[in-house]
């Protein structure tokens, strides 16, 4: 697959439920009406659009939600794609919110999973609740823990936000370090209608990156994953932070991604309305081939970039669906 621009699209993100067990307040209201469960792709159909994604040059699949582990049976559908590994797929990898990996990171493990993102903004219990209005800290430590002790390597992705955990980045750094996961820090994007929060506590990693230069020794990283962050390595902890900035630094010009959510639904950016709807011709009985045919066709129409903007923060969002309903 291959965009107007040249980029060879290799990376898919794929949801599987846009249902969470938390509600961040960065990224869902704290009221939310979830599809019905009829609008939902099945865990065949789902398998099925991997797999074609797969024999259309997909290298990278990675499962995200809302929070995929919620998602019934979901280990089925690791097992399913997981066989591909090695015959078209080179990783599969997950997005997850770590408190269910206790559950399931053997599973994940035995479905050919070797690498785990977990959202963690916090190492403070009570703003880690407050943040997540629902969860527990120490069952996401715990899951964790239980994750990289049966040999998945552990990336912790954290949301950069002023006032609220600027002050614990460096705590972060080196919790990461002690334990050898890597981190990326993250700034909020604009992608559904959360109130003034967005706006009040965007935090540029420009910033932030200064800030960590006066502690430790940072320099540019050659490691690449197939996702949007930029790598720099830190001399006294051994491990890699990874900066994801779509404000201060547009990455679109190497973007080899496309998201497919939980209701089939092809985004061919994060920050475009840009889509194709592989549901209803899935459902009326489309082949594998003409399947192909529409999501080939779609390529054409990748934008070249996003136009989030930080000077329109106090706005309101500049895409009004939430991350959840995207897929992470």
């Amino acid at each position: 697959m291959q965009d107007t621009f040249g980029r060879n699209i290799t990376y898919l993100r794929l949801s599987v439920t846009d249902r969470c067990n938390y509600r961040c307040n960065y990224c869902m209201a704290e009221e939310m009406t979830f599809l019905p469960r009829q609008q939902v792709l099945t865990l065949e159909e789902l398998s099925r659009l991997g797999r074609i994604f797969i024999e259309l040059g997909v290298r990278q699949l990675r499962v995200t939600g809302g929070e995929p582990l919620v998602r019934r049976d979901v280990g089925a559908l690791f097992h399913r794609l997981g066989q591909h590994i090695g015959h078209g797929l080179d990783e599969l990898t997950l997005t997850t919110n770590g408190a269910l990996l206790s559950r399931y990171a053997s599973a994940l493990y035995e479905a050919g999973v070797r690498r785990v993102n977990v959202s963690l903004d916090t190492l403070d219990a009570q703003r880690f609740h407050q943040l997540t209005r629902l969860g527990d800290l120490n069952q996401v430590l715990d899951g964790i823990q239980a994750a990289a002790q049966i040999g998945l390597k552990i990336k912790i992705n954290t949301v950069a936000l002023k006032d609220v955990n600027a002050h614990e980045i460096e705590q972060l750094v080196i919790w990461c370090g002690e334990r050898g996961y890597d981190l990326s820090l993250i700034e909020s994007m604009p992608l559904g209608e959360i109130g003034d929060l967005r706006d009040a506590h965007f935090l540029s990693l420009d910033k932030v990156r200064e800030r960590l230069k006066q502690r430790w020794t940072l320099t540019p990283s050659t490691y690449q994953t197939s996702g949007p962050a930029r790598y720099q390595q830190i001399a006294e902890t051994g491990q890699r932070i990874g900066f994801i900035t779509p404000y201060s630094h547009n990455f679109c010009a190497t973007c080899n991604r496309v998201r497919l959510t939980c209701t089939g639904t092809l985004f061919l950016c994060l920050g475009q309305e840009n889509d194709l709807d592989l549901r209803q011709p899935l459902r009326d009985g489309a082949t594998d081939a003409e399947l192909k045919a529409l999501i080939l066709q779609a390529m054409r129409h990748k934008p070249e970039g996003h136009d989030f903007d930080a000077d329109r923060l106090a706005d309101g969002a500049q895409v009004v669906r939430f991350m959840s309903m995207t897929g992470g």
